[in-house]
């Protein structure tokens, strides 16, 4: 049995049909989230040893901003990001470094999906998957980037965390 957290997340999520290339075209699109001008900028210059003097928390925020003021600006522009519209939403359970599992059922066994993940990380994004239902409730996860990997893995740890102290703290009646 795979080892899972409490996590209370949204996603939303759509049995692959048989043209997998829709999600394909999104998942890659999704993973491009630093490939705006900003981003590419800012990988240029780490990557010509332009930002060794900078404060790298400090660089981060302000790209971020700069991303904010550009939604906003997209916002009032009423141009919308086209995302696909996916057939089913729910709320996550648990989560595991492997596995997805949902409050309620809404898997078909053995059937594969495509999944969005609205992730508390900074900065807060969607998180594309491809998962595999080995039941109703419970999914393995088969396909997530690399940069949303380690997102999803040290978000993992810290609700990991957050239980033990809360163990803990029942434990000695606080």
């Amino acid at each position: 049995m795979a080892r899972l957290v409490r996590a209370p997340l949204d996603m939303q999520y759509e049995i692959i049909k048989s043209d997998e290339s829709r999600y394909l075209r999104e998942f890659e699109k999704l993973s491009q989230i630093e490939e705006d001008p900003v981003g590419q900028w800012l990988k240029l210059a780490k990557a010509r040893g332009e930002t060794s003097e900078s404060d790298g928390v400090l660089l981060t925020l302000l790209v971020e901003l700069h991303r904010k003021v550009d939604a906003l600006s997209a916002y009032v522009r009423n141009e919308i990001p086209e995302r696909l519209e996916l057939a089913s939403c729910g709320m996550i359970d648990a989560i595991g470094f492997e596995h997805v599992q949902l409050e309620k059922e809404g898997f078909i066994p053995g059937k594969r999906y495509y999944a969005r993940v609205d992730m508390p990380v900074f900065p807060k994004r969607e998180i594309p998957l491809f998962l595999k239902a080995q039941s109703a409730i419970l999914a393995q996860i088969e396909k997530m980037h690399e940069g949303d990997r380690k997102d999803w893995d040290a978000y993992m740890m810290a609700r990991e965390r957050i239980m033990i102290r809360q163990h803990k703290a029942e434990r000695n009646g606080f």
